[in-house]
């Protein structure tokens, strides 16, 4: 039986399957599913747990001979296999195919990896478990599914959704899970359930540092070039990876190349763009700004510098990393240093 994670809950709530196979590429969801699992197990009487780490020359036969292990002390118990690789083998296959034609009566196998994938989907076990046991496949959140997610997350705690505040938790979290289940515990631990708003986010969850590289990104938007040299100059004092920093940049620069185009070519209008676009609404003016400031071609420009620094992070080209960073900086926040750069360089 095959279920989504959504409705793992109340499949739990139902009574237990023997076996439970949980794969994903999002590991916050997966290790989520685990622990309903678990939890579920330690309240129908599973009071013993082997956990056992599926690695390169692995002994399968471990797993038979737990499984045939009857213990005087406890009467279920639930025994774990991780396979982080996703690679089980010939014996791995064996091994569980035996087990599932065999199923203990006192014991929950929860086996977790971390891809799903169709090399393990057409193995006999898994044909087998799909009928005996329950299958949950983690997806991953997309951008799109990202808010609607994170208003989900908010409720399960008592927060009243406000959509300015998740829109800056999806922004400045876009991708990462973890990092957006960690914002939403901060805003409960600090808020509990009274109303909050997004100046309240920015001021008590994110200013992690007095400096941050948001407001870098924001700033060179903004086109203010006093504050790009003093952000970078407290980033680089404090020591601030310049890796997420360049991520943070480039994943501005490709969507304002982006709306450039819609605008060149398509005869959008900043508004259309940006509301296409998804930008959040405290944030279109400052992506406005940049949109009038530069061109299509002078995006493309930038995006190119991009890959230059990427290249030097990499070891693949020579450079001074944080000249190259605060350059990139000044030339999205002003259009006529960069114009004349250009001309020298020519």
């Amino acid at each position: 039986m095959n279920i989504k994670f959504e409705e793992l809950n109340n499949h739990l709530k139902g009574g237990l399957k023997s076996v439970y196979l949980v794969g994903g590429d999002e590991p916050l969801l997966r290790d989520e599913a685990c622990d309903l699992v678990r939890k579920a197990a330690l309240a129908a009487g599973c009071e013993e747990r082997k956990v056992f780490h599926v690695e390169p020359g692995f002994d399968w036969t471990t797993l038979l001979m737990e499984a045939n292990n009857y213990s005087l002390f406890s009467q279920q118990k639930i025994i774990e296999l991780r396979i982080n690789s996703g690679k089980i083998g010939d014996q791995g296959n064996k091994a569980l195919l035996s087990y599932l034609q065999n199923i203990p009566d006192d014991t929950l196998l929860l086996l977790i990896v971390d891809k799903l994938d169709q090399k393990i989907k057409k193995t006999k076990w898994f044909s087998l478990l799909d009928k005996t046991g329950v299958v949950v496949q983690i997806w991953p959140i997309n951008q799109k599914s990202l808010p609607a997610w994170i208003v989900q997350r908010m409720r399960a705690r008592g927060i009243k959704p406000n959509q300015d505040v998740v829109s800056l938790i999806a922004y400045r979290t876009e991708g990462n899970l973890l990092a957006a289940a960690q914002e939403v515990e901060k805003l409960y631990l600090i808020y509990g359930n009274a109303e909050i708003n997004a100046d309240d986010v920015a001021a008590s969850v994110f200013e992690n540092t007095r400096f941050d590289v948001f407001q870098l990104v924001d700033m060179a938007l903004l086109g203010d070039t006093k504050q790009v040299n003093r952000i970078i100059s407290e980033l680089r004092a404090e020591g601030v990876e310049t890796v997420i920093i360049l991520w943070a940049l480039a994943r501005e620069i490709r969507s304002l190349v982006t709306m450039a185009w819609h605008m060149q070519y398509n005869k959008m209008s900043s508004n259309q763009a940006l509301a296409q676009a998804r930008v959040w609404p405290k944030r279109k003016a400052a992506v406005s700004a940049c949109l009038q400031r530069h061109k299509y071609s002078e995006f493309l420009v930038i995006l190119k510098m991009i890959s230059h620094i990427d290249k030097i992070v990499k070891g693949m080209e020579a450079g001074n990393i944080w000249d190259e960073l605060l350059q990139l900086c000044l030339n999205t926040a002003d259009s006529q240093y960069m114009r004349l750069l250009q001309r020298v360089r020519q």
